[in-house]
């Protein structure tokens, strides 16, 4: 008995799991044991295997199942203890009061087991008095503060966490995108997990910020790969943890992945909502230049010119007053390119080319400066560059300007940059060979798209 006391003070073991621990049984040798053991039991057999010992455990919690009478004095049998070794205060509260009379005594079970309780007959509960009661009520407190000062989880298994949510951020603007989602995915479900279980507040609040940014990350790519809908379910979920963190940054950067999907929707209004909402929030880092950014994307695509380089500078002001480093950083941080770039795209749509091509050759000169060179943000300025070019009538300069972007690999051709890229052949009212051969290699680059591939693959294994 005192090896189970060890494990449950100093592992934090529920009382069934210590019990077998201080036995030294695997779950499959347990499982032997108490199905050997309730043939004594007439009419009480039990079939045990790994997986029933593992949910028995584990109950009340998730995934879980209760263990009947005959499961409990069965273990007990096993264990050499008494039904009531193996209950703590959750079990003791989620068990019917039937079975608590029958496991404190006060009501009898048939059986010829040599361990068994012997109890007499009766319907009615025993309440204890005096002392006893004092005993018992100061053994539901420790019961209690037990399970309160446990944690599944600790500060270095969540810092653990958060730097793996900042290198696949970062692995993003670089990597294979649907396997990045896959370990993005499974970084998630870890996350989900321990937030099932039981940690202290602020624990929680970590591990809600964590799962908030990986929600993010997994709406951002679900719209890369062109899966608007499964990407709004992601940012709603995302919203929710930041919520329940009740953390600005995180609110902030789930409400720019939000306008991002609003944004290639079509819904152009409700991203410049998002952009007007996110910036009520004082955040640290860059997300305010994004939002900025964003938000003249939107108002661009709507031709409303003047509040599109209005945004254009508040983006430059909110660059000028940013403080603090981004959290995760990566696809979660807005560098002058990517300002740079955002510009070029809202002059190319109010009809200043010469600007556009100014905004994409400083966007390409700080991207050449940066550690990570992100592909997707490379492709669309150098997209910006050949529209630019085109709207001059400089054909071969368009061409020579979307080199790189047609070098792309299939699984980085992006839905952002293939939407560019067939808004600029829609665009192209110029005849010549250039601009025909440019019009074909586009068309054979969008055929080999990511998000074409990912339709084609009916496997694909939703998040």
């Amino acid at each position: 008995m005192d090896i189970a006391v060890e494990m449950r003070t100093r592992y934090r073991m529920r009382p069934r799991e210590a019990w077998r621990h201080a036995r030294g049984w695997t779950l499959q040798e347990a499982a032997d044991h108490i199905t050997q053991t309730s043939v004594r039991r007439p009419g009480e057999a039990v079939a045990a295997d790994a997986s029933l010992v593992g949910k028995w455990e584990k109950w009340p919690s998730m995934s879980s199942r209760r263990p009947s009478l005959p499961v409990l004095f069965s273990m007990a049998d096993a264990y050499e203890c008494t039904a009531a070794d193996l209950l703590d205060l959750d079990d003791r509260n989620s068990l019917p009061d039937a079975d608590l009379q029958v496991i404190s005594g006060t009501r009898g079970v048939a059986t010829d087991a040599p361990t068994a309780i012997e109890a007499p007959q009766s319907a009615t509960a025993v309440e204890p008095t005096g002392p006893d009661l004092v005993h018992l009520a100061a053994d539901e407190s420790a019961t209690w503060a037990a399970w309160a000062e446990g944690s599944n989880v600790g500060d270095i298994a969540l810092e653990q966490l958060m730097a793996e949510t900042r290198a696949l951020a970062s692995d993003y603007l670089t990597s294979d995108p649907l396997g990045l989602f896959q370990r993005t995915r499974t970084l998630r479900d870890r996350v989900f997990s321990l937030l099932e279980g039981h940690q202290y507040p602020r624990q929680s609040a970590d591990l809600y910020v964590c799962a908030g940014y990986l929600c993010g990350l997994l709406a951002w790519m679900s719209s890369d790969l062109g899966q608007l809908r499964d990407a709004e379910t992601q940012g709603r979920t995302a919203w929710l943890c930041a919520e329940l963190a009740g953390q600005n940054d995180l609110r902030t950067w789930v409400l720019s992945t939000r306008l991002k999907v609003a944004f290639w929707d079509g819904r152009h209004r409700d991203a410049i909502a998002f952009a007007r909402r996110g910036s009520t929030y004082r955040a640290s880092g860059s997300v305010a230049v994004l939002l900025a950014c964003q938000e003249a994307d939107a108002w661009s695509e709507l031709g409303a010119g003047d509040e599109a380089m209005l945004s254009i500078s508040q983006a430059k002001e909110a660059r000028s007053i940013s403080s603090g480093q981004d959290l995760i950083g990566g696809v979660f941080a807005c560098q002058p390119a990517r300002e740079e770039n955002y510009a070029a795209a809202v002059h190319l749509r109010v009809g200043r080319p010469a600007d556009a091509l100014g905004a994409a050759e400083r966007a390409l000169e700080l991207l050449a400066t940066q550690p990570v060179r992100a592909y997707g943000t490379a492709a669309q300025i150098h997209i910006s560059q050949a529209a630019a070019h085109l709207a001059t009538g400089e054909a071969e300069g368009a061409l020579e300007a979307l080199t790189p972007v047609l070098a792309l690999p299939p699984d980085q051709r992006m839905a952002p940059v293939t939407r560019r890229l067939g808004e600029l052949t829609s665009g192209m009212s110029m005849g010549g060979a250039a601009s025909a051969g440019l019009r074909a290699a586009i068309e054979e680059w969008c055929v080999n798209s990511a998000p074409r591939r990912l339709a084609l693959s009916p496997g694909t294994e939703a998040a």
